[in-house]
């Protein structure tokens, strides 16, 4: 079923609309969670989670990319779970991550701020536009969807050693990118 459809059936209300969703991206969801969190279990839930974040959010919201828009929400509700099972022990690769791009990305007071965040996101979604596709791919790959280093090197068919250099690069111009337009880092 198209995207536009299955939108169209959360515009009415109609209940199919959740079975159409999981039927279309329920695998697609489960991987983007199951990357986060590592378990079978918890990433179900998440992916159960979204579809009903999705039926409170359409309406208002008609998101244009709609898989775009279920993978944000599945992704921000699986590092709400990481964070919760994972408060007392500082450890895993969801760790490294965030810690890779906290050189890139202040902490500060202001980034509550809805205003600031969204700056933010227009200030990073532009940079991606700014590097090859191939770096672009990676990043992504590591800092959206979470996948390992190995996994993508496995994936893009190059060596973990090229994709660690990859992620330097674009965290190093990213930080130079950020810096330029005002943010603190």
């Amino acid at each position: 079923m198209e995207d536009s459809m299955i939108i169209e059936m959360y515009w009415n209300r109609n209940e199919s609309a959740i079975e159409e969703t999981d039927k279309k991206y329920g695998s697609y969801c489960f991987a983007v969670a199951n990357n986060i969190l590592n378990s079978k279990e918890d990433s179900d839930e998440c992916v159960n989670d979204t579809w009903l974040r999705a039926w409170n959010a359409i309406p208002p919201k008609k998101p244009e990319r709609f898989r775009v828009f279920l993978a944000r929400i599945t992704r921000n509700l699986s590092f709400d779970k990481y964070k919760m099972k994972n408060a007392s022990r500082r450890k895993g690769e969801m760790l490294y991550i965030l810690d890779e791009l906290s050189e890139c990305i202040s902490s500060g007071s202001t980034a509550d701020d809805e205003l600031d965040m969204k700056l933010l996101s227009e200030s990073i979604n532009s940079f991606l536009k700014t590097i090859s596709e191939r770096d672009r791919t990676v990043f992504l790959r590591r800092y959206f969807y979470a996948e390992a280093v190995t996994e993508i090197a496995e994936r893009m068919d190059i060596t973990p050693n090229n994709v660690s250099a990859i992620l330097a690069r674009s965290r190093a111009k990213l930080r130079e990118h950020l810096t330029k337009e005002g943010f603190e880092i």
